[in-house]
């Protein structure tokens, strides 16, 4: 017996899994059931407790943890994995091939390009004041560069670039923008040295 629940008009590919107490397509706010369609591509797999809201468009061998949830507009590649307990929030593009681990937060407006790589507890934020006047209206999500790694526990401020290939240490605050190829570590972050100086040459790893 599967408990999961798929609303109106979604799309699923070819050998999805679903499992017990999924929720598929959920009408975000001010829409009905149905209104927004939903796709999800071939051979995914949607772990128990996970809720994807309507209105996302997400490729082939897509999979979740347990207890992910994931707003409504976004853009999602092909082979993308998110963990446990993570959260991602609406109008996000994620790009092929991007592992976000357990229990990150992903905000509105972040693009997460092809091959990056989320520590478990990274923090994305997008509002640089939160809660003062006409906030939303001035939110900024951060850029995650091709194969670029954030180590667990880190935080990157509203509208950071973090370079191609950069490795952001654990528990790093970014407070600026990080060229391609470098590794960043404390807080405030600041550049330690570049990839290619590393014991174990990182570029290009997936």
């Amino acid at each position: 017996m599967n408990n999961s629940i798929v609303y109106p008009n979604v799309v699923l590919g070819k050998n999805v899994v679903i499992e017990d107490y999924a929720i598929i397509g959920v009408p975000p706010q001010g829409t009905a059931a149905g209104e927004l369609m939903t796709v999800i591509g071939d051979h995914a797999i949607i772990r128990s407790h996970t809720v994807i809201y309507a209105g996302n468009r997400i490729g082939d061998h897509f999979q979740t943890g347990h207890q992910v949830t994931i707003r409504e507009h976004n853009k999602i590649g092909s082979y993308v994995s998110i963990g446990t307990g993570t959260c991602i929030e609406h109008h996000i593009t994620i790009e092929n091939n991007v592992r976000i681990h357990s229990q990150a937060f992903i905000p509105e407006y972040a693009l997460l390009q092809e091959g990056c790589w989320i520590g478990p507890n990274v923090v994305l934020t997008n509002a640089k004041y939160p809660r003062s006047a006409n906030v939303k209206a001035s939110l900024q999500g951060p850029i995650i560069g091709q194969n670029a790694k954030i180590g667990a526990n880190s935080t990157i401020l509203p509208g950071i670039a973090i370079g191609a290939n950069s490795l952001v240490g654990a528990g790093t605050v970014v407070v600026s923008n990080v060229p391609d190829d470098k590794v960043v570590i404390g807080n405030p972050g600041r550049i330690l040295k570049g990839i290619d100086q590393l014991d174990v040459y990182l570029k290009g790893e997936n």
